[in-house]
């Protein structure tokens, strides 16, 4: 069984930042492409930002120059560091992945969300 778990939300003031981490574990074979989606409330979830097993990354406009997504292969992990957070970065954040495990072909998984709040 493959398993996300985020972690690294909470409430910042204007201006400040987070950094959210996402760890998979289970029987996990190969991870393709790791990403971030967020989903505000009254809104529709929306990609954040997406990085390939190369590397190779994609960014949401609202997000660029402010957002980095990274990864560590080694650990399964993946990372979303927020700079210069505003109340509209306010939402649920997801993780996704896209993974290949002993019980099943590659398939996306999705975290349970972590909560970040942009608020003076």
């Amino acid at each position: 069984q493959v398993q996300l778990v985020e972690s690294g939300g909470g409430l910042v003031q204007p201006g400040g930042s987070l950094r959210l981490s996402c760890a998979a574990s289970g029987s996990i074979l190969s991870i393709n492409a790791m990403g971030w989606y967020r989903q505000a409330p009254g809104k529709e979830r929306e990609l954040v930002a997406v990085i390939t097993s190369g590397g190779s990354t994609t960014y949401a406009d609202s997000v660029k120059g402010r957002f980095t997504i990274s990864r560590d292969n080694a650990k399964n992990t993946v990372y979303l560091h927020q700079d210069s957070l505003t109340p509209e970065d306010t939402a649920v954040y997801y993780c996704n992945a896209n993974i290949r495990s002993r019980s099943s072909w590659s398939r996306d998984y999705w975290g349970r969300g972590t909560q970040v709040t942009v608020s003076s």
